[in-house]
C-alpha cells in the first residue's frame, strides 16, 4: 500500500471517527473519489486499532473507576454503592444490540449496503435526525442519571450504524439526546460505548485477516496505528468542548452538503 495514501487515510480515520460524520463513509468513498486502490481490510483493522488505543487512553482514569465499581457490583450481588457500576453494565447492555445485528446481518451489509447512493442517503437521513433530537431533547439529564434501559435504547440506535454513513457516534448522540441527555453527557457515553464496539468490530476483523494468504504491509499498517491513535486522541477532547458549547448544528450542515454533492458525483 502506498504510504502517502495509508498517512492520509489514517489521519482521516482518526480525525472523523468520533465525529458524527461517518469515518467509515469516507474510507469508503475517498479512495473511489480519488482513484485509489482500496486500503484492504489489513489497513481498517490497523486504524480501528489505533481509535482504540487513543480512547482508552484518554478515558483510562475514568475506565479504571468503571471497571473496578463494576467488578465490586458483580461480588456482592448489586448489595452496596457503587457510583460507576452503572456505566460498566451500561456499556455492555449497549453493545448488546450491535453485537447480534453484526453478526446476524454483516454479510448482507457489506454486499447490498455499501453503495453510493445508500451512503449518501444516510448521510443526509441520519444528519436530520441528529438536528432534531439536539433540537426537541430536553437535555436535563446527566450520565448520573443513565439507567441500563437507557443504555440499551442506545445500543439499539447504534446498530443502525452497521449502514454505511450513519456514522457510530452521531447515532448514538442521537439516541443520547433523544432520551434527553445533556450534549456532553451524550457525547461522553458515545465515546465509552465506542470502546467494547471497536475492540469486538476490530477482533472480527482481525480473525478475518488471519485466514488471508497475503501478508500484510506492516510499515502501512505501523503507519496507520500510530497516524490515526494521535489524531483521534487530540480530536476526542476538542469534540466534548465543542459539542457542549456549540452542539452538533456544523456537523449536520457538513452530513446534509456532503450527501448533496455525493447524490450529485454518483447520480449516474
Amino acid at each position: 500500500m502506498d504510504c502517502v495514501h495509508a498517512f492520509w487515510l489514517a489521519l482521516m480515520q482518526g480525525l472523523l471517527e468520533f465525529l458524527p460524520i461517518s469515518s467509515s463513509a469516507h474510507l469508503i468513498l475517498v479512495p473511489v473519489l480519488l482513484g485509489w486502490p482500496d486500503q484492504g481490510l489489513a489497513f481498517d483493522v490497523a486504524v480501528h486499532v489505533g481509535t482504540l488505543l487513543a480512547v482508552v487512553i484518554y478515558f483510562r482514569a475514568e475506565l479504571v473507576l468503571i471497571l473496578k465499581d463494576w467488578i465490586r457490583s458483580v461480588a456482592t450481588r448489586g448489595q452496596g454503592t457503587a457510583p460507576n457500576a452503572a456505566l460498566g453494565w451500561g456499556m455492555i447492555v449497549g453493545t448488546l444490540p450491535v453485537g447480534i445485528a453484526g453478526l446476524l446481518a454483516k454479510d448482507w451489509v457489506e454486499s447490498s449496503l455499501r453503495a453510493p447512493w445508500v451512503i449518501a442517503l444516510a448521510t443526509v437521513v441520519f444528519g436530520g435526525l441528529l438536528w432534531l433530537a439536539q433540537k426537541l431533547g430536553a437535555q436535563r439529564r446527566g450520565l448520573a442519571e443513565l439507567s441500563w434501559k437507557d443504555a440499551l435504547v442506545i445500543g439499539l440506535f447504534q446498530a443502525l450504524a452497521l449502514i454505511p454513513g450513519t456514522s457510530r457516534s452521531g447515532i448514538t448522540l442521537t439516541g443520547g439526546l433523544v432520551l434527553g441527555l445533556e450534549r456532553a453527557a451524550a457525547a461522553r457515553f458515545s465515546f465509552l460505548l465506542s470502546i467494547p464496539v471497536i475492540f469486538l468490530a476490530g477482533g472480527l476483523e482481525t480473525i478475518e485477516l488471519l485466514r488471508q494468504a497475503t501478508p500484510p504491509d506492516w510499515y502501512a499498517l505501523s503507519l496507520g496505528v500510530a497516524v490515526s491513535a494521535l489524531s483521534a486522541y487530540g480530536c476526542i477532547g476538542w469534540f466534548l468542548r465543542f459539542v457542549e458549547r456549540v452542539g452538533v448544528g456544523p456537523f449536520v450542515l457538513y452530513r446534509l452538503g456532503l450527501g448533496a454533492v455525493l447524490f450529485y458525483v454518483f447520480r449516474g
